[in-house]
């Protein structure tokens, strides 16, 4: 799971009582828009200029993979910032001006794909369910969300309220993956966190994400990755 936890320095997003509004990109949106993507996870990271460029270039790397994979689906959450001067410590670099052209500024994303029951396992991810939500993977029923960009007033305000954007990003990915299913059922989101991570796993159960029992597990190969799951 991509999840950014900034130091306390970081600069803050909006409150989630701004409403951003939240809509899925096409692959080749998706394509057209990874730029200011990358912006979006740099400045969200924390660290320094150094630290931003290589979370950066790691970031679209993986975006660019994940996105190849069956029934991927990102969600970008967006605001008006028309006449919105650039943040503080920032200057108008091209991002920002094509941004305030259009009127918009992203402001978060989340994605994922469902869960297959046949190939390779994301991260070898059957090795860290028990039986039954594998079964789930067999019915179109198992999503992957595999990453939240968000700002850090995201991950340290309002975390239990349905508007927290986190929750909300979460939430769509799932709803838009059970309407595409026949009679719509319940769908199981599923991420992997690193064990070593407390500040991710710290932000994703403050947004509802419940770990996997530990003997429920398929299989002991469950050393670097905890499971969380989240749903009914």
């Amino acid at each position: 799971m991509t999840v950014n936890v900034p130091g306390h320095g970081s600069r803050q997003g909006p409150s989630p009582l701004e409403g951003e509004r939240i809509r899925p990109l096409s692959r080749w949106q998706i394509e057209d828009r990874l730029e200011e993507l990358g912006d979006l996870y740099a400045e969200t990271s924390g660290g320094g200029p150094r630290d931003w460029n290589e979370g950066r270039r790691l970031f679209l790397r993986r975006l660019a993979a994940e996105v190849q994979r069956p029934g991927f689906a990102l969600l970008v959450a967006e605001r008006n910032v028309l006449g919105e001067p650039p943040g503080p410590g920032r200057t108008a670099g091209t991002g920002d001006v094509t941004r305030r052209r259009e009127g918009v500024v992203v402001t978060g994303c989340g994605y994922g794909f469902p869960v297959h029951g046949q190939g390779p396992w994301w991260r070898g991810l059957d090795g860290y369910l028990p039986p039954e939500l594998l079964r789930l993977a067999a019915t179109g029923r198992l999503f992957a969300v595999s990453g939240l960009v968000v700002h850090s007033g995201v991950r340290t305000r309002d975390q239990g309220r349905d508007w927290n954007l986190a929750r909300r990003l979460q939430r769509r990915l799932l709803a838009d993956h059970a309407a595409g299913l026949a009679g719509h059922p319940a769908v199981l989101g599923v991420t992997l966190a690193d064990r070593s991570d407390t500040a991710t796993l710290r932000a994703l159960r403050s947004w509802g994400w419940r770990s996997v029992p530990a003997g429920a597990r398929a299989t002991p190969r469950s050393v670097r990755w905890r499971a969380l799951v989240i749903g009914p």
